[in-house]
């Protein structure tokens, strides 16, 4: 058995897996980098992905599939992990070699002490294109260091600062006992990776390290601002089905519900700013029927998001009410990182 599991989904790559894939070899026999190739055509995603497998035998493994989007290559990889604990890394993104061995030290401390670790935390690194100063998301505010913790040891995130794909890596056993499984064809299922598993998470542990490496600035990237809004149809199915995985506002520890409603509020701002931004009536109404979405599936959750902060900033009425949103723009921005 591995120690862990690294999927990279790859869809027409070839340009920058490489990069992604050589800094994650330092990990030697103890990690499996398995390079899910989502039915490239365009390029030779594929090719090097087999490349990789025959040069590091053992170490590399090539998952080939018909294209089904980011979501199910991060399924694939899921489901053919070998190790203990499962990490995603986009394939334009890298890993920092010092943090990474870190990482590992601690990954293989638990396993060897037989101690029972659900989520280990990084911190990660806003790779923009272009900037000079890079942006660390970090999360010392918020977790003590160092320390094997559950939901009651965790301390206030701050708004506008959650865990994400970039930040966190999974024990196997629990991904898989909780049903985890993302949607096909879906942008933006990285939420759905980071939040529908909360509720199992019994033990987390945040190691301070600047571990992955996020890069932003492709003018075809999801997260660029334009793309979000031309796929807000995506976004609003993905805060849909986050919506619908549990009543947050039944979920008993009360330092885990606030942060669960939280990242529903996130989620609700940056749809509502999206359509906000596009200054189409068409993704105006589809922002009102979100909001009247939720009011029906849960109105103590809508009169929560609706009336706090977040909720009021992407709902006032006119020119004068979306300066306000302005605000809650900035607070979208540092979550997603928009480009």
């Amino acid at each position: 058995m591995k120690l862990l599991s690294v999927a990279i989904p790859c869809y027409n790559s070839a340009a920058y897996m490489r990069n992604c894939i050589e800094s994650l070899l330092p990990g030697g026999d103890e990690v499996e980098i398995l390079i899910v190739d989502d039915g490239s055509t365009k390029d030779n995603t594929a090719e090097i992905a087999d490349e990789y497998e025959r040069n590091y035998p053992g170490i590399c493994r090539a998952i080939h599939q018909e294209n089904g989007g980011h979501g199910e290559a991060v399924n694939a990889g899921l489901r053919n992990a070998t190790g203990v604990y499962y990490k995603v890394v986009d394939s334009d993104d890298w890993v920092n070699e010092e943090a990474y061995m870190e990482v590992l030290d601690t990954l293989r401390k638990f396993v060897h002490d037989n101690v029972t670790l659900d989520m280990l935390i990084t911190n990660f690194v806003y790779e923009k294109q272009g900037a000079k100063h890079k942006k660390v998301m970090n999360y010392n505010m918020a977790l003590p260091k160092r320390q094997l913790i559950d939901w009651n040891g965790a301390r206030g995130f701050r708004l506008g600062q959650y865990i994400l794909m970039h930040s966190v890596i999974y024990r196997v056993e629990m991904l898989r006992n909780c049903g985890l499984e993302l949607p096909k064809h879906t942008f933006y299922v990285d939420n759905i990776f980071v939040y529908q598993p909360l509720p199992h998470v019994k033990s987390m542990y945040y190691l301070d390290v600047n571990f992955y490496r996020y890069f932003i600035g492709r003018d075809d990237q999801s997260v660029n601002e334009k793309v979000m809004i031309s796929r807000i149809d995506q976004q609003i199915l993905v805060t849909k089905l986050m919506l619908g995985y549990y009543d947050v506002t039944k979920i008993k520890n009360p330092k885990l519900r606030h942060y669960m409603v939280r990242y529903l509020e996130i989620m609700m701002t940056v749809t509502s700013i999206l359509a906000i931004r596009s200054e189409t009536e068409e993704n105006l109404k589809k922002k009102k029927e979100l909001w009247q979405y939720l009011k029906q599936q849960n109105f103590t959750l809508y009169m929560r998001l609706r009336w706090g902060f977040l909720g009021q900033g992407v709902n006032l009425p006119g020119k004068g009410g979306r300066k306000v949103s302005i605000a809650c723009y900035k607070i979208s921005q540092k979550f997603y990182g928009f480009n």
